[in-house]
Formats: structure tokens, C-alpha cells, sequence
């Protein structure tokens, strides 16, 4: 049985904390991965993802798992700041001590975009599920869209694709804090600095909340830096963690080949 480690402060100011899952023999050579959970920014919580993350520990890895910040209260870039800060304590912490080759990550929905942005700054392999990388232009193409984080029940709406794009704009605009198109382009996955960038796969749906076509354009965009990476395209509309039971093994694997 794995160890877990509940509510591991790594930022007094905005008291954040982390909980950890250790495997049966950890050591500061196991092998490390940071799990950022999904929820548009407004939701979700490390406590979502127990049972999960007492999987990855299965393949030997140390598993973290920190909250951030989250909107309408915080907007961006606080769930970015705070991915950093999460990052500095623990490469300055007992748990890793030199072994900062060791490190990897998974991040689900929008976690998957803040595992990108550390993965330009950090290098270190990265899946992502379902990262929504494009703001500016989808806001642009869907102007007359009403914002519901609830559309069924608060529109009336049964179509999955308007359900969906009701929720994309609603916390889109939730930690943009705003309709400034400025701030949807910092928050553009391809706005981030790839020059540390390393193993990169993305994980997405055919049809689903993340338009492919902007994952497409983004892949495109790192290619033009010569950056590279690798793209799985699942049938379907499922979405980041309405997957990660079938592709939890593949991602684990791959980060390890690419460790």
C-alpha cells in the first residue's frame, strides 16, 4: 500500500498544499510525478484524484498532487504563478534532492495547460489530456455564445456541443477575470516560452469540449520553433478524465521511456 502524505503546505502566503502518494519503497531516486487536476480553473481539487494517483504509485512513482488557486476569485495568471511556486518547493525540497532528471507530469483538461507552461519552462516529460490550449481565437468565433457553467439547467440547452462551448466560455472567462482579448492571448497555450521544452504527448478526442483543430494549430506553432511532439487522437467525445483510466498505463509508460 502507498503512503499518502494529506495537505503538504508549499505556499504559506495563499496557503496551498499538496497531498502526496509515496510508493512502498520511495526513495529520492523514485521516480517523480506532478498530477495537475482538471476544472476549468473554477473547480476541482487534489482529493479528486486519490484513486488514480494510487495507481501511478503502483509503476513506482512518487506522486504530487497541489491545489491552486482558483477562479472567479483568483484570475489569471494566479493558477500559473502558483504552478512555479509549487515547482521551486519541490525542487528545493527532501523529496527530490538532486534527482531534477527524475521529474515528470500529467495534466488533465485545464491542468494539462499548466503542465504545459512548466514543461516550456522546466523540460520535463509531459502528458497532457485534453489541454484546451487556444482562448483568443475560439472567443473570437463564439461571440454570441452565452456563458453557463450549467447550461442544461440554465439555458435549456440539450445539444452537447452548445452544453460544452457554454462551459469552455464560462471559465474561460472566470480566470481571465475579463473579455480583454490581450489577456485570452497570454492565456493561448502557443504564447507560453517552449525553449526548455522536452518529451511532449498530447491526449485528446475527436469532438469534444478541446476543439482539435486549435491542438492542430498549436502542434504546427511548436514545429515552426523546431519543438517537437506526439499527438494521439482518440474517437469520440470524451473528455481528459473520462479517459485517464484507459491511458493512465500508456502515459506512465511513456513517461518513463522518456525520463
Amino acid at each position: 500500500m502507498a503512503k499518502i502524505k494529506n495537505d503538504i503546505i508549499y505556499d504559506e502566503e495563499h496557503n496551498l498544499a499538496a497531498d502526496i502518494y509515496l510508493p512502498d519503497e520511495a526513495s529520492k531516486t523514485t521516480k517523480v510525478l506532478i498530477f495537475w487536476h482538471g476544472g476549468g480553473w473554477i473547480r476541482g481539487d487534489k482529493g479528486d484524484v486519490k484513486d488514480l494517483c494510487l495507481k501511478m504509485t503502483q509503476k513506482g512513482f512518487t506522486v504530487f498532487v497541489p491545489n491552486y488557486r482558483l477562479a472567479p476569485t483568483n484570475t489569471f495568471p494566479a493558477a500559473h504563478d502558483d504552478t512555479v511556486k509549487f515547482v521551486e518547493w519541490l525542487l528545493n525540497s527532501d523529496y527530490t534532492g538532486t534527482n531534477t532528471k527524475g521529474i515528470t507530469q500529467i495534466g488533465a483538461s485545464s491542468g494539462g495547460v499548466m503542465a504545459l507552461y512548466i514543461a516550456g519552462k522546466y523540460g520535463f516529460p509531459t502528458v497532457t489530456w485534453s489541454a484546451p490550449v487556444n482562448y483568443s481565437a475560439w472567443m473570437k468565433e463564439h461571440e454570441n455564445t452565452t456563458a453557463s457553467i450549467d447550461a442544461r439547467g440554465e439555458l435549456g440547452l440539450t445539444d452537447p456541443k452548445e452544453i460544452n462551448d457554454a462551459f469552455y466560455k464560462y471559465f474561460g472567462l472566470a480566470y481571465a477575470g475579463s473579455n480583454d482579448a490581450a489577456t485570452f492571448e497570454k492565456l493561448d497555450a502557443k504564447s507560453y516560452d517552449y525553449s526548455n521544452l522536452g518529451h511532449l504527448w498530447l491526449i485528446n478526442s475527436a469532438d469534444e469540449l478541446s476543439p482539435l483543430k486549435y491542438v492542430l494549430d498549436f502542434i504546427q506553432d511548436l514545429a515552426d520553433q523546431d519543438r517537437g511532439s506526439e499527438l494521439t487522437v482518440l474517437p469520440g467525445q470524451k473528455h481528459a478524465m473520462a479517459y485517464a483510466n484507459e491511458y493512465i498505463d500508456a502515459s506512465l509508460a511513456y513517461l518513463m521511456q522518456m525520463m
